[in-house]
């Protein structure tokens, strides 16, 4: 499979700078947004990788679990998450910034709260064919 990043050294991300996008699956005004820092993945075609930064804003919610076909790995870098509530928005686990989870692809996941926002350090990639 061709390397799907490009050689990057230390560089300063700027949080407020242009180029947040709504990610794939997530509503309008769900107030979800992504920063691609790296890469692209190919969900037609099942290959590549990317390293994005998400971010759910004060009050975001999810009802339902999500799963895919690719790896994730997710780093919280600040904010709080509850991962596993119902579809009223109740129960599951809280975590706070620097907790990490690993996802094989068909993994269920979610559904997701925040009650004061987070950033999530993601890496999403297809297993080498």
């Amino acid at each position: 499979m061709a390397v799907t990043k490009l050689h990057h050294e230390f560089h300063k991300i700027d949080l407020n700078a242009p180029g947040w996008q709504l990610p794939e699956g997530y509503a309008p005004d769900s107030g979800a947004l992504e920063l691609i820092i790296s890469g692209s993945l190919d969900t037609d075609n099942k290959q590549g990788s990317r390293t994005r930064i998400l971010r759910f804003p004060p009050g975001f919610a999810t009802f339902k679990p999500i799963v895919h076909d690719y790896w994730e790995e997710v780093f919280m870098l600040e904010g709080d998450m509850t991962v596993g509530a119902d579809e009223n928005g109740e129960g599951g686990s809280s975590f706070e910034g620097y907790t990490y989870a690993v996802r094989p692809p068909g993994a269920w996941h979610g559904p997701f709260r925040s009650v004061n926002g987070c950033y999530l350090l993601e890496s999403h990639y297809y297993d080498p064919a």
